[in-house]
């Protein structure tokens, strides 16, 4: 049995290449989504099955018993297709295959606005979890395949509730079908209305967070009189958490929110959750958040360890403050994570004191570092030194 795997475009005939159509003709059996058969040209062979899972699709090839079949998909083989789980399943099998390439979605939509598309960043919400906030954040205009439970409204209505509800927005439905349909508006619009199965997103570029190393300046940031960890022991701390594109992070007693924007800054595909209990330090996480557009940082308010409970497992934890509560917090975060990358701030001995015997009663090995920081002050014709507090920071699996 020879196989071809077709990509039929758009789903319609005019978005068909004609290598594609003359395999769809030569075939004896074809096999594919239902809504994807009911529109093949009327020349085909009616031996047509209607499946999307490989091993189903292997199946209805086998009872076909034909020498030449084909396989359709709707868009292009090699962009989110399902043709990528069938092609381990032939080779498994011995079934020699051919893949035929398609006009995919993504150059559907960027022909109906008469716009490039190699510097889109491409995403799929189609079957699959899908950020939108995290997909935006790369500084780029943002395509995104939609789903039925995954569709325009869930995606923007994520984009709104991160603070990005005016972002401007443009979807496309039924591309390539008569009834075709191109609507450009607001993320929090779009969230409000309905559309078909059928439907592609694309959200314009999000002003990214600075690109710079850890350790922004001081007076960057809106601080009010809310306690804020200072440069050069934020730049440490930072470091020694090792934060990765994807993670999940965990500031409790954020503050200011220095250490949460700087946390969502270097992990742009992931999630930063900044824990305050004090209205007037929310305030200014907010302010903070907006300043540097670092929309996957979210406020969780209240006391910790309570409101950590609903908070997704972190890979790293920052510990700023704890209103006495230090063993409860980093209990909370080996429960979520046994591997979680721990980094606290200590400026007064008792809170060292009860890292260290936290980490005794969890047979866990803290790495102890203290910073001591001066900074020159103009006095005059003069320029002294004025010193910082002291500060302790306690890491645990940081240099693994």
């Amino acid at each position: 049995m020879q196989v071809n795997l077709l990509a039929l475009g758009g789903g319609t005939e005019t978005t068909m290449t004609a290598q594609t159509r003359t395999a769809l003709l030569q075939a004896q059996c074809i096999v594919g989504a239902a809504r994807l058969i009911e529109r093949l040209p009327a020349e085909c062979t009616p031996n047509c099955a209607a499946a999307t899972k490989p091993q189903k699709i292997l199946e209805a090839l086998r009872a076909a018993n034909c020498d030449r079949a084909a396989v359709v998909y709707s868009g292009d083989t090699g962009f989110y297709s399902g043709c990528r789980n069938l092609v381990p399943l032939l080779e498994e099998q011995g079934i020699a295959y051919t893949v035929f390439p398609g006009i995919s979605s993504v150059q559907l939509m960027a022909a109906a606005l008469h716009r490039p598309w190699q510097d889109w960043t491409l995403v799929s919400a189609h079957g699959v979890q899908c950020d939108a906030v995290a997909a935006v954040l790369q500084g780029k205009p943002t395509f995104f395949l939609t789903d039925g439970s995954l569709g325009v409204p869930q995606l923007c209505k994520q984009l709104t509730e991160a603070g990005l509800g005016d972002l401007a927005v443009t979807v496309g439905e039924n591309l390539s079908y008569p009834d075709a349909s191109v609507r450009t508006g607001r993320a929090a619009e779009m969230a409000k209305q309905d559309f078909g199965p059928l439907c592609v997103l694309l959200t314009e570029a999000v002003q990214q967070p600075p690109r710079r190393s850890p350790g922004w300046p001081d007076t960057w940031f809106e601080r009010g009189k809310v306690p804020m960890t200072k440069r050069f022991v934020r730049a440490a701390a930072i470091a020694a958490l090792g934060i990765q594109p994807e993670d999940v992070l965990w500031d409790v007693g954020a503050g200011t929110g220095s250490v949460s924007v700087e946390l969502a800054a270097a992990a742009q595909k992931g999630s930063v959750y900044a824990v305050e209990c004090e209205p007037s330090a929310l305030e200014l996480i907010r302010n903070n958040r907006q300043k540097f557009h670092t929309w996957n940082l979210h406020t969780v308010e209240g006391y910790a360890p309570q409101v950590l409970e609903n908070l997704p497992a972190p890979d790293a934890i920052f510990v700023g403050g704890s209103k006495g509560e230090m063993s409860s917090i980093l209990s909370a975060a080996l429960a979520k994570n046994p591997q979680v990358r721990i980094c606290v701030s200590c400026i007064a001995l008792e809170t060292l004191e009860a890292v260290l015997a936290f980490c005794r009663e969890h047979n866990l090995e803290p790495q102890v570092m203290q910073l001591a920081a001066s900074q020159a002050k103009s006095m005059g014709r003069l320029h002294l030194m004025m010193a910082q507090n002291p500060v302790f920071l306690v890491t645990v699996r940081c240099d693994d």
